[in-house]
C-alpha cells in the first residue's frame, strides 16, 4: 500500500467530499458501488465527477491509481468517517470541559428494526452561548430504563463525561423514560439528585391532548377517528382529490358572486384536506379548520362516493360518514376541538422551537391555562352560537330547545340515561373535557418544575429585569448545594444587589430580550467575572432543556 504522502490530493478530496456530505446530512455511500453500477452513491459520484474535470485528480483515480491504491473502498470510507466522528466528539467534550451540561435522549427503531438511542448534550460555552451538540447514536438491545441507563453510563465513561456535572435531563414521551420511580429519570436522579428533570414542554402538551382523546374521553377519540376516515376516503385517489378541488373552486366562485366571502391575495386557497398525524396534534387543528371551511364540498364528494361507489363496502363507508357528519354531536365537537386546539396549538408550535427558553415557556404555559379557564367560564354561549349557525347553514338538525331530553349514546337500553341536550353538551362534554385538560396540565407541568422555572424567570432581562427577586434567586442556589456552598449562598445575596444595580443602569443590559442574550453580553463585557455566582445561576437556567426537538430531529434526518 502506498504512503499517504504520495497521494495527498485524493486524500484531501476524500476528506472534503465526505465532510461536505456529512454537513449536508446526505448519505455518501451507495447501495451498489461496483464498477458496473450506474449510481455509486454521492461520495464516489462526486469524486469521479471532480476527477473528470481536474487532470491531477484523475491520474490517481480508478485504474490510474498506483498499485490500485484508490483509497475509496467501503472499509476505508468507514474508517475515515469513524475517525472524524471521534475527533468531533473529542472537540465537543473539550468544549464542555468542567462546565455543567444537560442530557437529551430520544429512542427509535431504525430500518433494520434495531433499537437506537440518540444522545444530545446541551451546555453553555465560554462565549456564553447555548450549545446543543449531537454526540452519537447508540444501539441498545432494548429500551428498558435499566438498559438505557447502562448505555449512558458506558458512554459517559468512554468520553470522560462526569455524571456529577449533569444538571438537566430531557426525553421524548416514551413511557419507559417517563416512569416516576422506575424510569431513566429516576435512575439518574439516584446517582445525581441535581440532574433536574424538565420534560419537553411541547411533548407535555401533546400528552395532555392525546391522553384526553385516547384514554379518558371516548367521545373525543371517536370524533378524531371519523375525521381520519373522512380524510382517507376523500383523498383515497387522484380522481377524488381532483373532484374535491373542482367542487371547492365552484363553491368559492358561487360565494364570491353572492358577496358571502371576500377576494384578495392569499384568500380562499385551501382546496384539500390535510391528513392529521397520530402524535402531532397540531396537524389535527389544521385538518379541523379545513374541514369546517370545506364542509359543503366534502359532504358533496362523500355523497357522490355513496351514489357512484365502485363497491358496496365503499358505499357503506360513505353512508356511515354522511350519517355521522349530519349529527349535532359531530358538529359540536368539531367546533369545540377547534377552540381547544386553537388555544394549545400556538403554544405547542412555539415550544418546539430549538431556541425556546424557560421564561417564555413558563409564560406561555400560564397563558394557555388562563385561556382554557376563560373558555370554561365564558366561552359556552359563543361556542353554542357558532354551532347553531353552522347547523342552520348546513341543514343539520338541532333541537328546538336545549332543555329537550335525549338518550345518551353508548349505553345498553336497560341502562338508558335520558338527560337534556344542555346538560349533555354543556356539562358532560364541555365542562368535562376542559376540566380534564386543565387537570392534566397541572399534573404534567408539576409544581416542583414550575417552582424551579418560576425562580429562573427572575433572571429575565426583558424590560429591565421586571421579575428580579432576591429570595427566588437564592432559592435556586439552595436547590443546587453541589454548585453553591453555604458561603457562596451568603455571598450571592450581596453580589445580587450589586448586579441588579449595575444591570438596570446600563442600557446595554436593560434592553436585552432573553437570558441567552444576557449571558452572551455578560461574557462580552467580562462582567461574568465580576459576578461569578450570578453567572452560575444564569448557566443553570440556560442548560435546562425546555424542548427536545433537536434530539428528536436526529431520527428525521
Amino acid at each position: 500500500m502506498g504512503k499517504l504522502s504520495e497521494r495527498p490530493v485524493p486524500i484531501l478530496m476524500v476528506i472534503f467530499l465526505e465532510e461536505g456530505s456529512s454537513i449536508q446530512g446526505l448519505a455518501f455511500r451507495g447501495h451498489d458501488e461496483s464498477s458496473s453500477s450506474k449510481n455509486k452513491g454521492n461520495f464516489l459520484e462526486l469524486l469521479y465527477w471532480y476527477g473528470a474535470r481536474v487532470d491531477k485528480i484523475n491520474k490517481t483515480l480508478k485504474a490510474n491509481a498506483p498499485g490500485n491504491n484508490q483509497m475509496t473502498a467501503p472499509k476505508i470510507q468507514k474508517d475515515l468517517m469513524h475517525s472524524w466522528a471521534e475527533k468531533v466528539r473529542s472537540l465537543i467534550i473539550k468544549d464542555i470541559g468542567d462546565w455543567i451540561f444537560s442530557l437529551m435522549v430520544d429512542e427509535a427503531r431504525d430500518i433494520s428494526v434495531k433499537e437506537q438511542m440518540a444522545i444530545v448534550l446541551r451546555y453553555v460555552d465560554s462565549r456564553g452561548q447555548v450549545i446543543e451538540r449531537f454526540l452519537c447514536i447508540e444501539h441498545v438491545t432494548n429500551t428498558s430504563s435499566k438498559t438505557l441507563k447502562e448505555a449512558i453510563d458506558n458512554l459517559f465513561a468512554k468520553y470522560g463525561l462526569s455524571l456529577s456535572r449533569l444538571r438537566g435531563q430531557g426525553y421524548d414521551g416514551a413511557s419507559n423514560m417517563r416512569g416516576e420511580f422506575n424510569g431513566l429519570k429516576s435512575l439518574i436522579l439516584k446517582d445525581n439528585p441535581y440532574a433536574r428533570y424538565v420534560h419537553c414542554f411541547a411533548r407535555q402538551l401533546q400528552l395532555v391532548v392525546a391522553g384526553l382523546a385516547k384514554k379518558k374521553m371516548p367521545i373525543i377519540n371517536d370524533f378524531f377517528s371519523y375525521v381520519i376516515k373522512i380524510v382517507n376516503l376523500v383523498g383515497a385517489s387522484c380522481k377524488r382529490k381532483d373532484e374535491l378541488r373542482q367542487r371547492q373552486h365552484e363553491n368559492i366562485v358561487t360565494h364570491i358572486e353572492k358577496g358571502a366571502i371576500s377576494t384578495g391575495r392569499g384568500l380562499n386557497q385551501e382546496t384539500s384536506l390535510a391528513r392529521p398525524g397520530d402524535t402531532r396534534w397540531g396537524s389535527h387543528y389544521y385538518t379541523i379548520l379545513r374541514l369546517i371551511m370545506m364542509w359543503q364540498t366534502v359532504t358533496d364528494v362523500v355523497g357522490n362516493i355513496h351514489d357512484d361507489g365502485t363497491s358496496p363496502d365503499q358505499q357503506g363507508v360513505a353512508l356511515g360518514l354522511i350519517d355521522r357528519m349530519e349529527r349535532l354531536e359531530f358538529v359540536f365537537i368539531l367546533f369545540f376541538m377547534k377552540k381547544v386546539l386553537g388555544i394549545t396549538n400556538g403554544l405547542s408550535q412555539a415550544l418546539q422551537e430549538k431556541n425556546q427558553n424557560i421564561v417564555n415557556a413558563l409564560d406561555m404555559v400560564e397563558c394557555v391555562k388562563l385561556k382554557l379557564q376563560s373558555l370554561r367560564d365564558d366561552g359556552w354561549d359563543e361556542l353554542l352560537a357558532d354551532v347553531s349557525e353552522f347547523c342552520v347553514k348546513s341543514d343539520i338538525e338541532m333541537p328546538n330547545n336545549m332543555e329537550d331530553t335525549m338518550l345518551v349514546r353508548g349505553r345498553p337500553r336497560r341502562e338508558k340515561q335520558i338527560i337534556t341536550y344542555l346538560h349533555y353538551y354543556h356539562v358532560d362534554v364541555f365542562y368535562s373535557v376542559l376540566d380534564m385538560i386543565m387537570q392534566d396540565m397541572n399534573s404534567h407541568f408539576s409544581e416542583s418544575t414550575i417552582e424551579l422555572l418560576s425562580c429562573i424567570s427572575c433572571l429575565d432581562p426583558k424590560q429591565s429585569f421586571p421579575r428580579f427577586d432576591f429570595v427566588k434567586l437564592v432559592r435556586i442556589a439552595e436547590l443546587y448545594p453541589e454548585d453553591f456552598s453555604k458561603i457562596d449562598r451568603m455571598a450571592l445575596v450581596d453580589q445580587l444587589e450589586m448586579y441588579i444595580c449595575d444591570m438596570r443602569k446600563n442600557v446595554d443590559f436593560s434592553s436585552l430580550g432573553s437570558i441567552g442574550e444576557l449571558a452572551i453580553k455578560l461574557v462580552e463585557t467580562e462582567k461574568h467575572v465580576r459576578y461569578p455566582l450570578v453567572y452560575q445561576l444564569i448557566e443553570l437556567a440556560l442548560v435546562l432543556p425546555v424542548s427536545t426537538t433537536s434530539v428528536e430531529r436526529i431520527f428525521q434526518q
